[in-house]
């Protein structure tokens, strides 16, 4: 369990110092992903092409963060707020206009020989359309 929950937040904190080539690295080959009310992605590749578009259009940071992971070291879970800034209009959402938004989140994590294996984040996505125009 601890092997599991350090995994997860060795991942989070690489992901709060920007350093995506560490987050990729803790990710199985054909780690699938889950996006937040969409569909599933297959493989680091595919994974390492959405963080290029968060990067792009969201500046973002997570706190108040929490791990957990089950007594087998193959499931694990967060939770986080999520706080951000929306820097360049991501397709089909509000436009970007450097809106600022904290936001609750969760992710679902499945370990497999020591890297991550399935990530499924959820977020409500309606809260952050409501933050984003709010700002506008």
């Amino acid at each position: 369990m601890d092997t599991a929950a350090a995994l997860i937040r060795a991942y989070l904190d690489a992901f709060n110092r920007g350093d995506r080539p560490a987050m990729l690295s803790l990710l199985a080959e054909d780690v699938a992903h889950d996006v937040n009310q969409g569909g599933r992605e297959v493989g680091r590749d595919a994974f390492a092409g959405f963080m290029a578009r968060m990067d792009r259009c969201y500046r973002e940071h997570l706190a108040d963060i929490v791990v957990m992971a089950d007594a087998t070291g193959t499931r694990a879970a967060a939770e986080f707020t999520v706080h951000g800034e929306y820097i360049a209009t991501d397709a089909g959402l509000p436009e970007a206009r450097g809106q600022r938004y904290a936001l609750p989140a969760g992710a679902f994590y499945a370990i497999r020989d020591g890297r991550i294996a399935r990530v499924t984040m959820h977020y409500n996505l309606a809260d952050w359309i409501a933050q984003v125009a709010a700002d506008a």
